[in-house]
């Protein structure tokens, strides 16, 4: 079923990006952009996320990087305030 009518992503995608480490609407919508152009959808996103959906929310805890990251299609922009961060391996080899 879709969460995300705007940008078609569907309540499993919700509850994958969950399972790599996304654990809060705003972390979904750097995973997978649900959430960032109308807002109607992020309610039912923090319902996925109570529900359980996220095995990993304490990873941040552990030192482990919290999302994988995403490719953006070639010449897409980023959304205005949504930051994709780097693995943790990348960001310390730098």
């Amino acid at each position: 079923m879709y969460v995300c009518s705007c940008f078609g992503i569907t309540e499993e995608q919700v509850q994958q990006h969950a399972a790599a480490g996304a654990c809060t609407p705003r972390q979904i919508a750097s995973a997978s952009k649900a959430g960032t152009d109308c807002g109607s959808c992020v309610r039912r996103i923090q319902g996925i996320l109570g529900r359980g959906a996220c095995p990993r929310r304490a990873a941040p805890d552990r030192g482990e990087a919290p999302l994988v990251t995403r490719a953006a299609p070639t010449g897409a922009a980023e959304p205005a305030g949504i930051a994709v961060p780097e693995p943790a391996a990348a960001a310390h080899a730098a």
